[in-house]
């Protein structure tokens, strides 16, 4: 144990020393008389107790207390001194000190110093279970605010009915305020009202658990979706109460809403693209055929040419019916490695290229990858599939290129192609009439709302920039995975 020792006289210093030592206390003194060495100690050494005579030539043992307990509260402070009186004693502590001994009675040193320090040692741990406590109660409330679910503490006899800050928030009631049942009924949406008042009348009644989702109405006339849960027990006085927690899920059925509206959506889309390109095509090739029986007998040879045409016809359909089959699987993208769908994708439709019309296919991801939105992640699905068939089918080019990037402030997709570009007009236009890609891509660009910007000129390729938010583009929990970097020739 280290002492620090403010005395004038060394005799003494050695005497509390050995009587320390006897009682079986082991420490090292460190003796100082003026106030700067006193202080010099003090912030250059690890002082676990301090002793101080009460009257030296150039420093008193009262301003050394108020030094101490001013910068380092923390460790106890024993007077030993002869010439302390009572009622100057009993003023020092007042004051902070620790205890004191009389030199004339130095045996007693040892069960005060004992004294001393397991009292400076419990205080340390209270200060340590205070500051835990804390910083816990800090977690809470960042936790809460976070994930925007509140507590609160219902006690059903007396009525009174306690919230968290959060919980505070999410009804939007000034912190301060008394809450009670009728302000709850107040708030909750007029078409939902009664069922709550009936489950609040049932569960106080039955005293059972209860889990219910109803909305509220705010005086700026938005409106809010919760998720209430309560378990009923017994206080500490032994009155029943509620406790149980309210989450906001506002964001959550916005977004369900939405993956409903873009699923309908998508399966109108694909069901206007079987009726205006597919089932077109088949019709024109049975009129094609029809043609070819009257033909055969009199015109072979114009016969000959029709049946080619709907040859072709025949597999151009095929193609298209692919494309609403392969659409058909990926309307909702199970995985969230966007990488590995993407790669699949384009592996997929180079497998369609033959010999030298196969263009290199090269995907690139920067950043660490991280969990998309769901609707986000099937949205940004869709554009890739869209962006890559259009260069592999019409672009004509050497290499297809696919970046991923996912920055702090937003996500990225790029697909970029060295083929023939997309004609000036057309772009312009928003596309070719009677042709859904270009305008099918600015719709899912903003179902995930992001920007969709597409750069092109006649020869020198084609450039697809999906961008979204980072705040919208990323689930509320991201999920770390590898940054990878890959090129693959299909």
């Amino acid at each position: 144990m280290r002492i620090l020792s403010l005395e004038d006289d060394p005799n003494d210093a050695e005497l509390v020393q050995e009587t320390l030592a006897s009682g079986g206390i082991s420490c090292q003194i460190t003796r100082v008389e003026t106030e700067a060495d006193f202080i010099a100690s003090l912030e250059e050494e690890r002082v676990d107790l301090i002793l101080a005579d009460y009257t030296l030539p150039s420093f008193d043992g009262l301003t050394a207390l108020k030094i101490a307990r001013q910068g380092w509260p923390h460790v106890p402070f024993i007077f030993v001194s002869g010439t302390l009186g009572e009622e100057v004693a009993i003023e020092a502590l007042k004051v902070g000190a620790t205890d004191y001994v009389f030199k004339t009675r130095l045996s007693r040193i040892v069960p005060s110093v004992q004294r001393a320090l397991r009292e400076a040692a419990e205080r340390i741990e209270l200060r340590r279970a205070e500051e835990a406590l804390r910083r816990s109660e800090a977690y809470l409330a960042e936790a809460q605010r976070l994930s925007h679910t509140g507590s609160f503490g219902w006690d059903v006899s007396s009525g009174e009915i306690n919230w968290s800050r959060e919980t505070f928030r999410i009804f939007e009631y000034e912190l301060a305020a008394k809450v009670t049942i009728e302000q709850i009924v107040q708030r909750t949406h007029p078409e939902d009202r009664s069922a709550v008042e009936q489950l609040l009348d049932r569960v106080s009644r039955d005293r059972t658990d209860f889990d219910f989702e109803h909305r509220l109405l705010m005086p700026d006339g938005s409106v809010k979706y919760l998720r209430v849960v309560g378990h009923p027990s017994e206080n500490e006085s032994g009155s029943f109460e509620f406790v149980g927690a309210v989450t906001d899920i506002t964001e959550r059925k916005r977004a369900e809403a939405m993956q409903v509206e873009a699923r309908v959506s998508e399966r109108t889309r694909i069901a206007r693209d079987l009726h205006d390109t597919l089932l077109q095509s088949f019709q024109g090739v049975l009129m094609k055929l029809s043609a070819v029986t009257y033909l055969l007998a009199d015109r072979p040879a114009e016969a000959q040419k029709t049946l080619e045409t709907a040859i072709e016809q025949a597999r151009q359909a095929i193609t298209e019916g692919r494309d609403a089959v392969q659409a058909l699987r990926s309307s909702t993208v199970v995985t969230n490695d966007l990488a590995r769908a993407i790669g699949s994708l384009g592996e997929e439709l180079g497998a369609d290229q033959t010999g030298q019309n196969c263009p290199e296919f090269h995907l690139q991801v920067e950043g660490t990858s991280r969990d998309l939105a769901p609707l986000v992640r099937d949205e940004v699905h869709h554009v890739a599939f869209e962006a890559l068939r259009n260069a592999f089918r019409h672009a004509q080019a050497r290499r297809i290129e696919v970046e991923i990037q996912y920055g702090d402030r937003q996500f990225r997709l790029r697909v970029r192609d060295n083929g023939k570009g997309i004609d000036p007009k057309v772009l312009s236009e928003g596309g070719r009439a009677g042709h859904h890609g270009l305008p099918g891509m600015q719709e899912r660009a903003k179902l995930a709302r992001g920007e969709l910007t597409v750069f092109s000129r006649l020869d020198s390729g084609t450039e697809a920039e999906l961008t979204i938010p980072a705040s919208l583009a990323y689930a509320k929990s991201p999920c770390a995975g590898r940054s990878m970097s890959s090129g693959k020739g299909t």
